[in-house]
């Protein structure tokens, strides 16, 4: 019979039970699986707080797995020709690229809107 370990690492919130049936409660490792284009909603922002006065253009709403995100932050970087990275499941990219990236992510069908800034 294989025994799943009990790593403390992954507990969450308690550190000791005196409770002889109690479970500790484990973070998942569990993603969720992506959307199709058509299925995504996706909202362009512009940022700039906190950035050093930087601009930052940010792709919030895309629901899969943290591959599919970082794939998606790959064409958008290649394609608008600036730097930018993943963050907190959002994709950060340098400068005010926000109608270049929602003319990009329409002809790749997805849905998207320009908001904010």
């Amino acid at each position: 019979m294989s025994r799943k370990k009990n790593n403390r690492k992954n507990r969450i919130d308690v550190v000791y039970s005196t409770n002889p049936d109690f479970s500790y409660e484990t973070e998942s490792d569990e993603e969720m699986e992506t959307l199709d284009p058509e299925d995504q909603e996706l909202r362009v922002y512009l940022e700039k707080k906190g950035r050093g006065g930087k601009s930052v253009s940010v792709v919030k709403g895309f629901v899969g797995t943290e591959d599919d995100l970082i794939d998606l932050s790959k064409k958008l970087k290649t394609k608008c020709g600036v730097g930018g990275s993943v963050k907190d499941g959002e994709i950060l990219i340098q400068g005010d690229q926000r109608d270049k990236m929602v003319s990009l992510l329409k002809e790749w069908n997805y849905p998207c809107k320009k908001a904010g800034g």
